[in-house]
C-alpha cells in the first residue's frame, strides 16, 4: 500500500487503547487525533470533528508502536542451517563467521528490508540493529545500506555501528577479515554521524555505537568508545554477560566477570545498554540499576542457544531499564516482537511465582521500556505531544475467540496469531490491512537466493559440511 503523510488523521472507537503514559492509562471506545507527525488529543470521549482521514478502529487494540532494541538484521540470512541448531553460543558464532564472511551489499540491502518487515508485521515502528563485522570483500559502507533499506520502509532506524578490532590472529573468535582497525572504526563512525544522525524529537535516524563484546574488540576501543559517545551524546551498546563462557572468558583474561570488568572501562554508564545480561548476582544487578544502564532482554535467543533466563524481575526492582530484542534471526529463527512478548512472559514463569512477569510488564518493556534504553522521550507511549508511533491490532480473528475479556492481554498471551492490520510511524501509514508498500515476493524470492549462494561459497572454501546435523552432547 502506499505510504502517506495527511495534516490530520482521526482514530475512533477502538475496542481498546494501551496509551502506556505515566499513569498507564487504557481505555475502551474514544479516538487519538493525530496532526502532522504528532498527538494532537487522546482519550475515551467521542470526538466530533472533521479530519483529512479517518480510521475506524472497531474491534482493534491500539498500542504505542514497539521498540526493539537488538537485533542483527544480516543474520536473516543463516537462519535454521542444520549444523549449528543445536550449538551453544561460541561454536555457534564460529561456525556463522564463515559463512557471514560472504555478505555483500546486496545480501545487507535485502536482509534488512526481511528483518524489518518481519518486525513492521509485529507492531515494530522503532529498530536498532547491530552490524558489528565487515567483511574485506564486501563495501565498507554497509550501515549506509542498512539506512537507505529502512528509509524506504518507513520505520524509525536507530542502527549501532558495530564493530570488531581482534580477529583470531590477535586472540579473538572471528576470522581477520571481518575485522577493522580501531582507527577505520573511528573514522567510519564520525562518517555517519554526520551524515545520519539526528538529535532533534522525532527523528527518523539516529546513530549509536557498539563494540561487539568483550571477547571480540580491545579495552582501548572500549574505552575510546565510551569516551566519544559521552563527549556526543551517544548512546552504547555491546552484548553482556550472555553465556558462562563468556563469564570464564573475562575471569581469565581480565581477572574479572563481565559486569567488573565494563566498569573497568567506564560503560556503567546512563547512556549504555547490554543485550542479554543474562549471568548476574545481586551485586551486580543493585550496581546496574544505581548506574542507570539499559538491558534488551532476548529471551527468544537466550533459550535458543541454551543461554540461561535472565532474572528480569530483579533488574526491573533495580530500577535498571529493561526493554526487549528479538536478536539476530539465526539466534531466534524469527523476528516477531508479539512472539518475544510472550516468550518473555512465559519463561519468567519457569522461575517462583514472585518472579513472574504479566502481559503488561512486557508491554511496557517494549514501549516504554525500549525508549528509554534507545534514549528518546518522544516515543513509547501515546501521550499528547508525542510522535504519533501507532499499532493496530485486529482481534476478530478465530484465535482470539473467548479471549476478550481482557483484549489487552490477549495480545500477548495470543500473539502467535497476531499480525498488525495498521502501522503508522510519525503520522504516515506505513502499513494498512496487513499490506506494506515493498514487494513481498520479489524480497523472500531474492532473500533465498542469496541466502543459498552464501551457504553454498562458504561450503566450496571451508570444506565444512553446514546441512549436517550436529549431534547434541
Amino acid at each position: 500500500m502506499v505510504s502517506y503523510k495527511m495534516s490530520s488523521l482521526l482514530i475512533k472507537n477502538p475496542l481498546a487503547v494501551a496509551t502506556m503514559n505515566d499513569s498507564q492509562e487504557e481505555f475502551s471506545g474514544g479516538h487519538i487525533l493525530i496532526e502532522n507527525d504528532v498527538i494532537k488529543s487522546i482519550g475515551p470521549e467521542t470526538l466530533d470533528i472533521q479530519a483529512d482521514n479517518i480510521i475506524d478502529a472497531s474491534g482493534m487494540i491500539i498500542t504505542p508502536g514497539f521498540i526493539n532494541t537488538h537485533h542483527h538484521l544480516y543474520q536473516s540470512l543463516t537462519r535454521n542451517i542444520p549444523l549449528m541448531q543445536n550449538q551453544p553460543l561460541f561454536s555457534w558464532l564460529t561456525n556463522h563467521y564463515e559463512v557471514w564472511r560472504e555478505l555483500t551489499t546486496e545480501a545487507v540491502a535485502v536482509s534488512t528490508q526481511t528483518g524489518l518487515l518481519e518486525l513492521m508485521k509485529s507492531g515494530v515502528t522503532t529498530s536498532s540493529d547491530h552490524l558489528y563485522l565487515f567483511p574485506s570483500k564486501a563495501s565498507p559502507k554497509l550501515i549506509d545500506t542498512e539506512i537507505e533499506a529502512a528509509k524506504e520502509l518507513g520505520i524509525r532506524f536507530q542502527p549501532t555501528r558495530g564493530s570488531m578490532s581482534l580477529g583470531k590472529s590477535k586472540g579473538g573468535l572471528p576470522p581477520d577479515d571481518v575485522v577493522q582497525t580501531e582507527d577505520v572504526i573511528q573514522k567510519d563512525t564520525e562518517r555517519l554521524l554526520a551524515k545520519y544522525h539526528e538529535e532533534s524529537d522525532g527523528a527518523m535516524t539516529r546513530i549509536s555505537l557498539a563494540p561487539c563484546s568483550p571477547f571480540s574488540v580491545t579495552t582501548a576501543l572500549m574505552k575510546q568508545t565510551a569516551a566519544f559517545a559521552s563527549s556526543n551524546g551517544l548512546q552504547i551498546h555491546t552484548h553482556l554477560a550472555e553465556t558462562l563462557d563468556e563469564e570464564a572468558f573475562c575471569l581469565e583474561s581480565f581477572g574479572l566477570r563481565p559486569v567488573g570488568l565494563m566498569q573497568e572501562l567506564n560503560w556503567l554508564t546512563s547512556n549504555a545498554w547490554y543485550a542479554h545480561s543474562v549471568h548476574l548476582n545481586d551485586d551486580e544487578i543493585k550496581v546496574m540499576g544505581e548506574n542507570q544502564v539499559g538491558i534488551s532482554h532476548c529471551p527468544s535467543s537466550n533459550m535458543r542457544l541454551g543461554s540461561g533466563i535472565a532474572r528480569i524481575r530483579e533488574l526491573l526492582d533495580a530500577k535498571v531499564n529493561v526493554s526487549l530484542g528479538v536478536d539476530g534471526s539465526a539466534s531466534n529463527d524469527s523476528g516477531d516482537m508479539l512472539l518475544e512478548m510472550r516468550n518473555a512472559m512465559l519463561i519468567s514463569r519457569l522461575r517462583e511465582q514472585n518472579f513472574w512477569l504479566t502481559a503488561r510488564d512486557v508491554l511496557r518493556m517494549a514501549t516504554r521500556g525500549g525508549a528509554a534504553v534507545l534514549g528518546r522521550h518522544d516515543i513509547g507511549q501515546l501521550s499528547v505531544g508525542k510522535q504519533a508511533d501507532l499499532a493496530l491490532f485486529d482481534m476478530s480473528g478465530l484465535a482470539q475467540a473467548g479471549s476478550l475479556s481482557d483484549p489487552i492481554a490477549s495480545l500477548i498471551f495470543t500473539s502467535r496469531q497476531h499480525s498488525v492490520d495498521c502501522l503508522i510511524v510519525q503520522g504516515k501509514i506505513i502499513m494498512e490491512h496487513g499490506d506494506s508498500k515493498a514487494d513481498e515476493i520479489d524480497l523472500v524470492s531474492r532473500h533465498n537466493r542469496i541466502a543459498a549462494e552464501m551457504l553454498e561459497m562458504a561450503t566450496q572454501r571451508t570444506k565444512i559440511e553446514f546441512t549436517t546435523h550436529q549431534e547434541i552432547g
